[in-house]
């Protein structure tokens, strides 16, 4: 049986919610029902949806969530650029974010291209 919990991606993934935890809480108070809510659910969502796929029967719909998957870590990358325009996050900050973003989305593009080898 798979388990969400032996995947890299879903580590990491994890790991980027709590620095997105962090950084957040340093984002002005107007934005806690507006920018931070929107960032901390699509963070969560990575993860989340990594287990819930990993946790169907079949592979088909485990790739539906990775798909779910893949698409909040887009929405991710708009979001903290835009808290980068508004100075929410430094250069260096939104650089680091950037590098972990990236990786996450290529672990999960992997996972995504050997789960349908697997359907094939």
């Amino acid at each position: 049986m798979r388990t969400h919990k032996d995947l890299d991606v879903w580590k990491l993934s994890i790991d980027f919610v709590t620095e997105i935890y962090a950084l957040t809480m340093r984002f002005p108070k107007e934005e806690q029902f507006g920018l931070i809510n929107q960032i901390r659910r699509a963070s969560v969502s990575v993860p989340s949806n990594i287990a819930e796929g990993a946790g169907r029967k079949s592979d088909k719909e485990f790739l539906q969530f990775l798909y779910i998957s893949l698409g909040s870590v887009q929405e991710i990358d708009t979001q903290i650029l835009i808290s980068l325009n508004l100075n929410y996050l430094t250069k260096s900050e939104y650089e680091i974010l950037l590098i972990q973003l990236d990786q996450i989305s290529k672990m999960l593009s992997g996972l995504i291209k050997s789960v349908k080898e697997k359907l094939n």
